[in-house]
């Protein structure tokens, strides 16, 4: 299983390009980065790792503050973190965030 990442602005209607983002593991109740990366300019992070996850926990932190601190505004969450749960399917996920300053929405899914 490998894992991709897309951010979208709610604000502007557009990718979120330069949103900076971790990749972590859960190993024994604590967290472990795997990976970081940055958006490109369609908002995404393609693969965060080559090859496939260990079963487990895992959780996405999207930079948002020094996203939206770019764009001159300040973010009610400065962080946007999302945990879910690698089960060993070979599959690909997607978690995408539309953010805003004072919401954000997820979806996650897998593709084939």
């Amino acid at each position: 299983m490998s894992v991709s990442a897309q951010a979208l602005d709610g604000v502007y209607g557009k990718p979120a390009a330069g949103v900076r983002a971790r990749l972590d593991q859960g190993v024994d109740g604590r967290w472990q980065t795997v990976a970081s990366a940055a958006t490109d300019e369609t908002g995404a992070i393609p693969v965060f790792v080559e090859g496939r996850l260990a079963r487990g926990p895992y959780r996405i932190v999207f930079d948002s503050d020094h996203y939206f601190a770019g764009l001159g505004v300040n973010a009610a969450y400065p962080e946007i973190s999302v945990v879910f749960r690698v089960a060993g399917e070979p599959h690909t996920c997607q978690v995408q965030v539309l953010m805003t300053p004072y919401s954000y929405s997820l979806y996650f899914g897998n593709l084939a």
